[in-house]
């Protein structure tokens, strides 16, 4: 979601590329020259074996897993046949590695991730929305602090939408710990640089056990320098659900107790507007109770209480949010039935559910939009009892 006031929400994409041209604009200006007078960006790559090939004598590429191709079975829904599903049938999960810089820095809360020589590594740098390195908004500063000198091993795990993003913390950020143990065994840096604001956040770092005196949590202004900059890749970058990460979280994130918990969910989002709610909640509620259903609401739960809740369950029933993150944690079998507003759907729960062993993912996405004004992404859902019942009842009947 991006930060921009309701009102002015619809003005988005507009400022996106403002943005985007404004950062390509002023890179261009100042990189011949500033950039090899203080600590900024003097170019970038692409790739990250571009960049280590562009500076082999500080940058390594620690391999971890080639990269995969995936193609899965295109999900069943109403309407049929949807693109938002159908182009992400065939999923390429790039390679993971770790890249490492001795003297590597790291700029602003965007996470630029920077070689000595002044190289912006565009791959462990994604930022969404941008095409090249040349519009990572790392530009709209072109004349960075010095740089704080971390004299050890720091492990970059944050990353673009890991800040307040429950979804991009759990699959994008979290993940990152495994690929540093795959590549350097029981790795322990003097400093993380990760993401510790929320209450949610706190309670995964503890249960994974990272100590919060060795935590570096971006901000405006941030520049280390560390004698050795850990950086795992991205592999979910465009949302593709990696396997590997989602069973490195089941295995590291269990659930403590299943026991007396429901089998069938119904998921809520409440009943403020313009949140991705269900407008017709109550009639929906209302027959799924009959069904057998228990609600959920994961903003009264803890994190751990969410993955026994999920662990537990046979069969959910959801809008899309960020609670969906937990599918991680399901059991072989699951079936889900994802709700959706008509401005914005999106593949990433899809995708996560065919990662589960004989599970089984149902569609529904309201006829109509509610209109909102926040450009369509907290559009509230419109979708009455009945559809919902038949959608449910083709769902089990798979």
């Amino acid at each position: 979601m991006s930060r921009l006031p309701s009102q002015l929400q619809p003005l988005w994409p507009l400022v996106k590329r403002g943005h985007r041209t404004g950062a390509l604009a002023i890179g261009a200006l100042t990189r011949p020259t500033t950039a090899r007078l203080r600590d900024g960006v003097r170019t970038g790559r692409t790739t990250s074996r571009e960049t280590v090939a562009a500076d082999p004598s500080t940058a390594t590429i620690h391999p971890v897993r080639p990269a995969l191709t995936l193609d899965r079975p295109l999900a069943a829904g109403a309407p049929a046949g949807l693109r938002f599903l159908s182009e992400r049938r065939r999923a390429v999960i790039p390679e993971t590695y770790v890249l490492e810089l001795v003297g590597g820095r790291l700029i602003s809360r965007h996470g630029a991730v920077v070689t000595a020589d002044g190289i912006l590594d565009h791959e462990t740098s994604h930022y969404f929305g941008i095409e090249s390195w040349r519009e990572h908004p790392v530009f709209w500063n072109p004349w960075p602090s010095r740089p704080e000198v971390v004299d050890g091993t720091v492990a970059v795990l944050s990353a673009r939408g890991t800040g307040h993003n429950f979804y991009h913390f759990v699959t994008d950020e979290l993940p990152r710990i495994g690929l540093l143990r795959e590549a350097f065994g029981e790795v322990a840096p003097d400093a993380w640089v990760l993401d510790r604001h929320t209450g949610y956040q706190k309670q995964l770092l503890s249960m994974l056990g990272v100590e919060p005196e060795r935590v570096i949590t971006p901000a405006p202004g941030l520049h280390l320098q560390a004698k050795r900059l850990l950086v795992p890749s991205l592999p979910n970058a465009v949302m593709d659900a990696p396997p590997e990460s989602q069973r490195w979280l089941r295995k590291h994130l269990p659930p403590v107790t299943t026991t007396g918990l429901p089998e069938k969910i119904y998921v809520t989002r409440g009943t403020t507007p313009n949140t991705r709610r269900m407008v017709e909640e109550e009639a929906v509620w209302g027959m799924l109770e009959k069904r057998g259903f228990a609600r959920v609401d994961p903003g009264s739960l803890s994190v751990q209480e969410q993955i026994d809740h999920f662990a537990a369950a046979r069969v959910i029933v959801a809008p899309h949010g960020a609670a969906l993150t937990n599918l991680a944690f399901c059991r072989d079998g699951v079936r889900l039935l994802e709700l959706f507003a008509p401005g914005y759907t999106v593949h990433c729960y899809w995708a996560m559910t065919s990662n589960i062993t004989d599970s089984r993912y149902r569609y529904l996405v309201a006829p109509t939009p509610v209109r909102t004004g926040d450009n369509e992404l907290m559009q509230d859902i419109e979708l009455g009892a009945t559809a919902v019942s038949d959608a449910l009842d083709a769902l089990l009947a798979d």
